[in-house]
């Protein structure tokens, strides 16, 4: 992919479509809906364009088992959607995981539960974060809040998908997916080869993957070397950004667009003589408990910001052990918080 101007004004829906493709994403099967239909508009016409393959699938479930498909014969291979279509997709996830294949899902959320609207939240953090479909599984999850990071996490979601093997998700909310910013484009990736272990259409090779094993012993020794895996993206790939954090006695905890406000807020406590700071997730899972454990070594309690009922706030007492008090400052049902309403939710637990 040439890249001539490497500045571009991008919505965050357009920038992981120009990341995927820079980092040699070849095919993208998706269904458009609101707020990702951009997604899949930006890869109709990108993706054909530079001779890689999309297809609008007839729906959620045929665009999934459509990566599952790409991703068995060696491809690097993404769909997108929102909640709504990230449950339909469900079933499949469960089979790439335990089929062990690596594919990029992008999930710009929206309002629920059901039809719901399409405001912005952060209610689909349960059902991605902890596995959503049937059996013991984990998919590596990314947390980009702004365009650029929506280009960026591109890049580290397919190098984190083929190193572990394994479903990595993009997930973002209906702002960072909307919002349109400067977006510098990285370098293309040179062309990488097939995977010896892909499977080949020739029948040259006897590769096969598959998440069936009948022998309970079988399926249970396949299941522990899931959670070693596990464990050991545990251990290697927790990932976050601090602001104003060295010395906070309150830590706000947020991602996305959350963590953009929840910054603008710090700004604001700061000014009032209240030490406060951020802890972002760049990783929800893994979520990054040791980042949260050094900032409990001075801070006085926790407080969860983000667009749902609290999803988020469990994994943070997990992370600190519960050893401070947490408290949760939320919107719901699409509404966005505001820099002036977390300020002053924050001066309520003081």
């Amino acid at each position: 992919m040439q890249n001539n101007n490497r500045n571009l004004l991008l919505s965050g829906n357009e920038a992981v479509v120009y990341g995927a493709l820079l980092a040699g994403c070849d095919s993208f099967f998706g269904y458009p809906i609101t707020p990702a239909s951009e997604i899949a508009h930006t890869a109709a016409a990108k993706f054909p364009e530079l001779g890689r393959v999309f297809i609008q699938a007839e729906s959620e479930i045929s665009a999934i088992n459509m990566v599952m498909g790409a991703s068995a014969a060696g491809r690097r291979t993404m769909t997108a959607s929102s909640g709504l279509g990230i449950s339909l997709k469900q079933e499949a996830v469960s089979y790439l995981a335990g089929a062990q294949l690596p594919c990029v899902i992008v999930d710009v959320m929206r309002g629920g539960p059901g039809l719901g609207n399409i405001g912005p939240e952060q209610a689909d953090y349960n059902q991605v974060v902890k596995g959503g479909g049937h059996g013991s599984y984990r998919c590596i999850v990314l947390a980009p809040d702004s365009a650029q990071e929506m280009c960026d996490m591109a890049f580290l979601a397919f190098d984190l998908a083929e190193k572990y093997a394994t479903p990595v998700y993009i997930l973002t909310d209906g702002v960072i997916g909307q919002m349109k910013e400067s977006v510098l484009l990285p370098e293309p990736l040179p062309p990488r080869e097939i995977p010896e272990n892909a499977l080949d259409i020739g029948r040259k090779r006897s590769n096969y993957f598959t998440s069936i094993y009948l022998e309970p012993d079988e399926l249970e020794a396949h299941n522990v070397h899931l959670q070693k895996k596990y464990s050991s993206i545990q251990l290697k790939e927790e990932r976050s950004e601090g602001y104003l954090l060295d010395d906070a006695e309150i830590v706000l905890v947020a991602y996305g667009i959350c963590g953009r406000l929840a910054c603008n807020a710090v700004d604001d406590l700061r000014h009032y003589g209240i030490k406060a700071g951020v802890l972002r997730p760049l990783t929800l899972f893994p979520f990054p408990v040791r980042a949260c454990r050094l900032a409990a070594e001075h801070a006085k309690r926790f407080l969860s910001v983000e667009l749902s009922c609290g999803q988020m706030i469990d994994d943070v007492k997990l992370a600190i052990d519960c050893s401070r008090p947490v408290g949760l400052i939320n919107r719901m049902g699409g509404n966005m918080l505001s820099v002036e309403e977390i300020v002053e939710r924050t001066g309520q637990f003081l």
